[in-house]
């Protein structure tokens, strides 16, 4: 099974924002994670499950399983730290599941 990377936001939220560019890259550049975008004002029951406080809030999972829960924004190479994904061994454009 791939990786998913769950993303919570929200449509006010200016760090949201800010993090775009970073998924979207991450998206491309690790073919084996699935970004899933959660709009944490619409999907109550997904924050209830994952008890979300606040937005951006970041989790890895593989089969079910929480790798990592990341809060907040900030620089690309520091979230890639903070997810786990050097410790995972991912390489740029790796189909690795």
């Amino acid at each position: 099974m791939k990786y998913q990377l769950l993303d919570f936001w929200a449509d006010w939220c200016t760090p949201c924002k800010m993090m775009n560019p970073i998924i979207d890259k991450i998206e491309k550049d690790y073919p084996s994670i699935q970004v899933v975008r959660i709009n944490a004002d619409e999907d109550s029951a997904m924050v209830q499950k994952y008890n979300i406080l606040t937005v951006p809030t970041y989790i890895l999972e593989k089969d079910g399983e929480i790798l990592s829960f990341v809060k907040g924004a900030m620089p690309e190479y520091r979230f890639k730290k903070e997810l786990g994904l050097d410790d995972l061994k991912f390489g740029e454009n790796s189909t690795n599941a």
